[in-house]
This record gives structure tokens, C-alpha cells and sequence, in this order.
């Protein structure tokens, strides 16, 4: 079925920091439309709870400040949320998804869950979450006791994310790091990601958080091929035009690719993970870091699939965006001659099948639990917060001494090719 929602006034927040701005005032009509079926069973977004797209017109000039506009796009998204529960079926009924920032804390070459203990890691990652992130982090370890601070908007949440760091290819085969930026809405978070926690979308099927000491591993940084899994296809690149383009899908859809966009994309890159969301109930880690989740037995975690007998219990599901600013490699005449895309994943993958993301649980009590249960999305009375000025403050001088910046001959850690 469709719904068509038309909002009085609509102003999407400005893509600036910290300034007045002028934006567009227009009358647009939404259309919530049920997913298209896809062969992934983790990474559909219903359009409803989504940052929309639409098409302005009969536009009038109004200069608001940012604390106005943030208002209204709340007020407008609790509008869709209301009316899609009201109107929808119930198989596409949307559930509210915690989603927040968590600015950088860190670049560096260690990776305490595929490898504990060993400085360098093979490669270089970026991290985010609490500062208690280290070369070896014991499971038994208390995150949010151990950690002073948390680079997370949720001031709770001590845990850490982590994904590879993408670079671009010279035609003379040097190296730049390519810059992170704040996702859209969240601008002024300090690159990082954001991170989504999302109930069952029926709105009313309750999960169980994950427990002290769990974590856990999606993609393979190896991978150099298209797979077809479940884990493969979890993971999409959305190449934005500018100011965000004028793209109202959800993460997989569309235009959006499986590996490297093959054009320049003068809005950067966006690329988005998702993880499994059953688990065996008993294990918070495994060898592979994989084995002790699952994807839903059939059907998908958006539709209520069932979790496999394996693994019986329901988790949220967790969702990475990142976004890089890939606008200064736009120039064609940078690019390769036979006009292949330039950019690499710091494990040497230039296909971007190897994208992959890393998730240890660090929240503080029973905070995600009662978010889950209290099905809250952008704003979480249950739960306490702090200003982007206080996330962005939370930073960890790196272990690993090495260069990672200006135009280097090689990846960091990986031998000349």
C-alpha cells in the first residue's frame, strides 16, 4: 500500500555547523512504500524511518538557526513515524531505531578482536566509543568503569566500533587518506560513525540486549569477490550527489552498489553494514568471531523471520553508516587512465568487498536494554546524552607511531605491491 503524508512546512536541516542558514520552506507529498524484496536479509530500511528525500517546489527563502530546524525535523519524522504505524501493514509496520553519532577517537593499526594483543595490527582501522580501547581488551573488563570518556552522543554507551580506513590511489601509486565527515543530520559529529540499534520494525516484538563482554564481527576483510551470502550482502556503498543528492531509498536500494562506486560522487561515499541478529544465547564471542550469531532461518529480520534453532534469541540489529569525503578526488583526471575507481580499504582491497566491521559491547547497566524496550529512536528519554562538543572532546592518542596522513608510498602495515 502507499500513504501520502504532506507536512504544512517542511525544512530540512542544513548540512553547516554551529550557523545560521538559509534553507527551503515547500509543501512536498512522502510516499512510504513498502521495500522491494531483496536476496539480503539484513539491510533494508522501511522509507518511513529513513532520512527522507523529496522534491522541493514553490520554494520561499527563510533563514532559521540550527536549533530550529533539528525541532522540526524531529517533530516531521515523529509525524511519518505515527502515520505509518497507523496506516501500514503490519509486515512493514516501522519500529523507532536508535541512531546516534559517535565521533573519531582514534586511527590506528590495532584490532583487539581479530587480533588481541598484537601491535601493529595488519591493518589500519578508525575507531569509535570509549576511550578504555586498547591493543588487548579482556572480556571480562568493565568498558564503562575503565573508560573516562565516550566519543557516542548516548554518554552510556562505552562500547567500541571499528572499520577499515579507505584511501586513495595516485596515478603514481601514492596514497592519501580520504577525510571523514559527519553523516547527514548528525554534521556535527568529528567523522566516526553513526550507529543504529533497531527492535523488530512490527513495533511491538521485544529483543534481548546483548550482554557484558560480547562482541562480535560482520564482513571479511579478504574478501575480494561478490559472495552472494547473507554477510555479503549486508553491507552497501551509497555514492551521494551534493547536499545529501535526492535519493529516498533505503541502504541497498537504488543506485547503491555492493563494491566501489564506479564514478566520482560529488556528495562522498556512504557505506553501510549490517549485522546478524540471532544469537546461540550462550556465547559472547566464538573463534571466528561470527559463529555464535546468525542470520533469521527465513525470510529477514525487517519481516519477523524467524531466528534458527541454532540460535534462538533475537538481538537488535546493529547498523554502522560511515561517511568519506571523497569530493577532492573528484576530478577524473586524477583517476586511473583506464578509468577504474581509485580507492582502496587499508587492507589492499580495491574492489571493496572486503569492507567488514567490528562491534564490542560496552554499555553501561541495563541502559540498552530499557532503549529497546522503551522502542526509542533519535531522541531517548530513558537514556542519558551529551553535546557533540563533549563527543567530539573524547580522543586517544594512538599506540602505533607511524605515519597515516599526506601522500604515503604504501598503505600503513601492508608491503609495496
Amino acid at each position: 500500500m502507499t500513504l501520502k503524508l504532506t507536512p504544512s512546512a517542511f525544512i530540512k536541516p542544513s548540512s553547516g555547523i554551529g550557523h545560521n542558514v538559509y534553507k527551503h520552506i515547500s509543501q512536498p507529498s512522502y510516499q512510504l512504500r513498502q521495500p522491494a524484496v531483496l536476496p539480503d536479509p539484513g539491510h533494508t530500511l522501511p522509507p518511513a524511518q529513513y532520512p527522507l528525500r523529496h522534491q522541493r517546489s514553490d520554494t520561499k527563502k527563510v533563514l532559521y538557526n540550527r536549533n530550529n530546524l533539528k525541532m522540526l525535523w524531529k517533530v516531521f519524522t515523529s509525524l511519518v513515524l505515527l502515520a505509518s504505524r497507523s496506516h501500514a501493514s503490519p509486515s512493514f509496520a516501522t519500529a523507532p531505531m536508535l541512531r546516534f553519532s559517535c565521533s573519531q577517537l582514534v586511527v590506528e593499526r590495532l584490532d583487539p578482536l581479530v587480533n588481541p594483543g598484537v601491535n601493529p595490527s595488519p591493518h589500519l582501522h578508525q575507531i569509535v566509543g570509549g576511550n578504555s580501547f586498547n591493543t588487548t581488551m579482556d572480556p571480562a573488563n568493565d568498558m564503562p568503569t575503565l573508560s573516562t570518556c565516550t566519543t557516542c552522543t548516548f554518554s552510556e554507551d562505552f562500547s567500541n566500533y571499528w572499520t577499515a580506513v579507505l584511501y586513495f590511489r595516485a596515478r603514481n601509486g601514492t596514497y592519501k587518506r580520504v577525510p571523514q565527515m559527519g553523516n547527514e543530520f548528525l554534521e556535527q559529529q568529528n567523522g566516526g560513525l553513526t550507529v543504529y540499534y533497531i527492535p523488530p520494525y512490527d513495533g511491538h516484538t521485544n529483543v534481548t540486549a546483548f550482554k557484558p563482554g560480547f562482541r562480535m564481527l560482520v564482513g571479511d576483510p579478504m574478501l575480494r569477490t561478490d559472495t552472494n551470502t547473507s554477510e555479503a550482502n549486508s553491507m552497501s556503498y551509497r555514492c551521494f550527489e551534493k547536499n545529501w543528492g535526492q535519493i529516498d531509498t533505503y541502504p541497498g536500494g537504488g543506485n547503491d552498489t555492493r563494491d566501489f562506486p564506479s564514478v566520482p560522487c560529488p556528495g562522498g561515499i556512504r557505506v553501510n553494514n549490517f549485522f546478524p541478529t540471532c544469537w546461540d544465547g550462550v556465547n559472547t564471542d566464538s573463534a571466528d568471531h561470527k559463529s555464535h550469531m546468525s542470520y533469521p532461518a527465513s525470510g529477514s529480520f525487517e519481516s519477523g523471520g524467524p531466528c534458527p534453532a541454532s540460535h534462538p534469541v533475537k538481538v537488535p540489529q546493529v547498523m554502522f553508516e560511515t561517511v568519506w569525503n571523497t569530493t577532492e578526488f573528484n576530478d577524473k583526471a586524477l583517476w586511473p587512465e583506464d578509468g577504474s575507481q581509485p580507492f582502496e580499504w587499508s587492507m589492499n582491497d580495491p574492489t571493496g568487498w572486503g569492507h567488514h566491521g567490528d562491534y564490542v559491547f560496552g554499555w553501561k547497566g541495563d541502559a540498552l536494554q530499557r532503549a529497546m524496550d522503551n522502542f526509542c529512536h533519535q531522541d531517548c528519554p530513558t537514556l542519558k546524552t551529551q553535546s557533540y562538543d563533549d563527543a567530539n572532546k573524547c580522543t586517544k592518542a594512538p599506540v602505533v607511531n607511524e605515519p597515516i596522513d599526506g601522500w604515503l608510498p604504501t598503505l600503513p602495515g601492508i608491503a609495496p605491491q
